[in-house]
C-alpha cells in the first residue's frame, strides 16, 4: 500500500546542538557558550551589541526555541538579515521584559518598530521562567506567538523581499543574561 506524502510538512531541524556554537557565527565581543546543554549570552567587557548568527540562510520558515532572561535587559531573535561588525540589516523579533514588547517586529537601521503586541497580549510573558517563541515567516508576512499565545500578524513587502540569517541578539548597555534552548527550524519553501 502506497503513502501519501504530498501533505507532509518538512520536518524541525535542531539548529543548535546543546554541546557547542557548531554551525553558528560570533559577531561582537558579548558572550556566547553553552552550559549543560543551553546557550547562554551575556554582556562583556564593552557592553557593545553582540549576535549570533547562524551560518546558513532562511527564507520562509517556522522556528521555535525557549528562552529564558536572567536579567532586566533587551534582547531579540532577527530574521533575513546580514552584518557588518556589529551593524545588522533585519528584522528583530523582540525578546524583552514585560511591557517592552516581547514578540514585536523592529526594523534595525530601518523604520523602527513595524508591530508591537497589545499590552494585555504581553502578559503572556514569564518573568524569570522558561519561555516559548514560535516565529513564522512566509514569503512577506510573519507571524509570532509566545507560549502559544498568537502575538503578531504582519504582512510587510520589505520583509516579503529580505534575504539572510537568523540571529540571536544581546542589546548594549551591560548587565543582560539571556539563556536558550530547544532551537528548531522547519523550512517551508
Amino acid at each position: 500500500m502506497a503513502v501519501c506524502t504530498a501533505f507532509l510538512l518538512p520536518a524541525q531541524e535542531k539548529i543548535f546542538n546543546g554541546k557547542d556554537l557548531t554551525g553558528w557565527t560570533i559577531h561582537g565581543t558579548e558572550k556566547w557558550y553553552v552550559k549543560k546543554g543551553e546557550l547562554v549570552c551575556e554582556s562583556g567587557p564593552d557592553k557593545g551589541y553582540g549576535y549570533l548568527s547562524t551560518n546558513q540562510a532562511y527564507k520562509n520558515f517556522e522556528l521555535i526555541l525557549r528562552f529564558r532572561q536572567e536579567a532586566n535587559g533587551n534582547s531579540g531573535v532577527f530574521i533575513r538579515s546580514s552584518i557588518e561588525g556589529v551593524k545588522i540589516s533585519g528584522w528583530q523579533v523582540e525578546v524583552a521584559p514585560e511591557g517592552h514588547h516581547t514578540g514585536g517586529v523592529y526594523e534595525s537601521y530601518g523604520r523602527g518598530w513595524l508591530i508591537k503586541p497589545k499590552p494585555e497580549d504581553e502578559k503572556h510573558l514569564k518573568t524569570g521562567k522558561w519561555n516559548k517563541l514560535k516565529i513564522r515567516v512566509v514569503n512577506d508576512e510573519i507571524t509570532t506567538w509566545l507560549n502559544g499565545h498568537q502575538m503578531i500578524n504582519l504582512k510587510d513587502d520589505k520583509i516579503g523581499k529580505g534575504k539572510g540569517f537568523i540571529a540571536l541578539q544581546i542589546h548594549d548597555g551591560g548587565g543582560i543574561k539571556v539563556r536558550w534552548k530547544d532551537i528548531r527550524v522547519k523550512k517551508l519553501d
